[in-house]
């Protein structure tokens, strides 16, 4: 791997050389490495698509990265990856696309991932997504997760987008059977003319299933930003949902929750709060020597964080 490509990997998996365990590289839309693992096995769909992560049934302690990468401007990609946790399973999914445009063609990875969690199982799942490069070409990223947990199961979910990506459409739907739970952050920063969409749908299904969905974001300049969620409660259960936004410039946000009760022990909240940075805060730090702008963006950082 060329040297862009092995610093998009380390902004979008954490590492500087090929990891340890099972683990999935792809490279301008090929598969540039990949390992299985005694109890990880990646294969490659019969039709050539995407990739299969079959977890054996009481795996503990165990990790998995599949990031891709993206160097070439004028590149399209459509990769379907399916995810087969067992029973009984705990193990951390590290995932996340780098694009580098240094041309003036569009570059764009849409990643539709599946995961089937099985029983009390539970799952670490981490996606970053970033944008390098000076070519005007755009970076798309429209990343699509679907989601079925099994009784018992639980998946964390932290999806991060900080820098560099100029288009992107997240969509996540989940389905909860009885007493699963799941729990997603999302951190988003836009800037420039940027635009970020992100939708989420859950449905509750079984009794005591629970979702938490937060997103906190920042839009920055002229860019615009959308929020839909979408919680559904078909049982006892408990569901909450909540957009926290900070508007800098002449950016926009938009926030659109629903929540719909379909028994009548389903708690479901959703919250949402948009406004600028208060004046209180940047006056406080610049108090401390920083500057304007260094004060604003020590309060960003530490919002996404």
């Amino acid at each position: 791997m060329d040297a862009i490509q092995k610093q998009l990997l380390e902004a979008v998996a954490g590492f500087h050389e090929i990891p340890t365990g099972a683990y999935n590289i792809r490279a301008n839309g090929q598969t540039a490495a990949r390992q299985s693992s005694a109890n990880i096995d990646i294969i490659t769909k019969e039709d050539g698509t995407g990739i299969e992560i079959h977890i054996k049934p009481g795996t503990k302690k165990e990790s998995v990265h599949i990031p891709v990468v993206l160097s070439q401007a004028g590149l399209t990609e459509t990769v379907y990856n399916d995810f087969y946790i067992g029973d009984d399973a705990d193990v951390t999914i590290i995932a996340g696309c780098g694009i580098h445009n240094g041309g003036s063609a569009a570059s764009q990875h849409n990643g539709i991932h599946r995961f089937f969690i099985g029983k009390n199982a539970r799952i670490k799942y981490v996606e970053k997504h970033y944008g390098s490069g000076d070519g005007s070409g755009e970076r798309i990223m429209n990343p699509k997760t679907e989601i079925e947990i099994a009784e018992g199961g639980y998946m964390e979910m932290d999806t991060v987008q900080i820098k560099g990506v100029d288009s992107t459409v997240r969509e996540t739907e989940a389905k909860l059977a009885e007493g699963a739970k799941i729990m997603v952050t999302e951190r988003l920063m836009t800037h420039g003319h940027q635009t970020a969409e992100s939708r989420f749908k859950v449905s509750m299904n079984g009794k005591n299933a629970s979702a938490n969905i937060v997103s906190r974001s920042v839009a920055k300049e002229e860019s615009r930003q959308v929020f839909y969620s979408d919680l559904e409660g078909n049982a006892p259960c408990s569901g909450h949902t909540e957009c926290d936004a900070i508007i800098v410039g002449n950016a926009k946000i938009s926030s659109l929750p629903q929540v719909t009760a379909n028994h009548p022990d389903a708690a479901l909240i959703h919250e949402a709060a948009i406004g600028k940075i208060a004046g209180e805060q940047i006056v406080k730090l610049m108090t401390l020597g920083l500057t304007e702008a260094e004060a604003e963006e020590q309060i960003i950082s530490g919002f996404l964080k």
